[in-house]
């Protein structure tokens, strides 16, 4: 069974257990499949990012969007990086946490750039700004996927963004 969004409306499809195991090996390679799809868009989007942007804000900002977009276009994807990436120790095998360590990094690299720049902070080492960064988002997010909210179109993203984005700043921002 899978289940789809429109317009935040489930959507349930049955598909035969027979043919996702002609697709994938095991539920090991299918769950491998969906975490390598968040991966790829995300690290994708962090790319173009880098071209696109010179600020840290805006860097940081595109990064809540993205979440903010795969949130109310994929909330299915959101979810299972919540509830088995983020909040699951279990299905951290060395070879998926290099994703999770490399995002942490590219993330810190940011805030970084941000600190040499005195943009934000200095007296916090850059990891630790990731953490407290991330972790907002994390914890935001997981709050949406736990009670199953639903994003309300442009206005609330923007709002949910500024507010996620304020509230880090405000405190990461240089003494």
């Amino acid at each position: 069974m899978t289940k789809s969004y429109n317009n935040n409306k489930l959507t349930v499809v049955s598909v035969e257990v027979g043919l996702v195991y002609h697709y994938f090996k095991n539920k090991a390679y299918l769950f491998d499949a969906i975490v390598a799809e968040w991966w790829g868009g995300l690290f994708s989007m962090m790319e173009e990012c880098d071209k696109k942007y010179t600020l840290v804000e805006d860097k940081l900002g595109a990064l809540v969007g993205y979440f903010l977009d795969q949130y109310e276009k994929r909330p299915d994807l959101v979810h299972v990086f919540i509830t088995e990436i983020s909040r699951s120790s279990a299905n951290l095998t060395p070879e998926r946490l290099k994703f999770f360590k490399s995002f942490m990094d590219r993330i810190e690299d940011i805030i970084a750039r941000g600190q040499a720049e005195n943009t934000v902070r200095n007296d916090v080492k850059a990891r630790y700004m990731t953490y407290i960064f991330l972790g907002a988002i994390e914890t935001f997010f997981s709050t949406l996927v736990l009670e199953n909210y639903p994003i309300k179109g442009k206005a609330q993203k923007h709002r949910i963004a500024s507010s996620i984005l304020t509230v880090f700043f405000n405190g990461a921002r240089p003494i």
